[in-house]
């Protein structure tokens, strides 16, 4: 268990480094499909993005709500919210679908905000709520830091894939 925010908050941002290599590709190379038999699993760099930053959209409206309150109606209702779409793998799909719609140029804003405003909102937020409290910390944990490592070999297909 992390002693401060401030010290988990920095590890956070360390993780996710690696993925701000994904803002330097073109759009031609955020959009290229990875092998889909390969570690990319077929995703684009548009896919990655949208799956890793649509899941701290998620963390960031559960930290608005801890800001301001004891508990979060969003995270609350995670589960029936993923059941009543058939589950997390097909609220996973639909969020990239989503992001696939997206331009491009929104894509690559909420890539370069969504992070730091997450930072930035849970610097707000009494450890109690989410540091302290067991459950908490471990989604946000699971939805940065370890989501983060689960997802480098995605990353490493398209950035070979586009060279880099």
């Amino acid at each position: 268990m992390y002693v401060s925010a401030l010290e988990l908050l920095e590890e956070e941002r360390e993780a996710f480094r690696p993925y701000e290599a994904l803002a330097a590709l073109d759009d031609a190379a955020l959009d290229r499909p990875t092998d889909p038999d390969g570690p990319g699993m077929g995703w684009s760099g548009r896919d990655l993005a949208g799956h890793i930053v649509g899941w701290l959209e998620l963390a960031l409206a559960i930290a608005r709500e801890l800001a301001v309150g004891e508990r979060s109606a969003t995270f609350a209702g995670l589960e029936a919210g993923a059941a009543a779409v058939g589950g997390w793998d097909a609220w996973n799909r639909g969020a990239m679908e989503t992001w696939r719609a997206l331009p491009m140029a929104e894509v690559r804003r909420r890539l370069a905000e969504v992070p730091g405003e997450l930072r930035g909102t849970l610097t707000v937020v009494p450890e109690v709520r989410w540091l302290k409290d067991p459950e908490m910390a471990r989604f946000f944990m699971g939805d940065t830091i370890d989501h983060y490592e689960d997802h480098l070999p995605v990353l490493g297909a398209v950035l070979r894939g586009a060279g880099r």
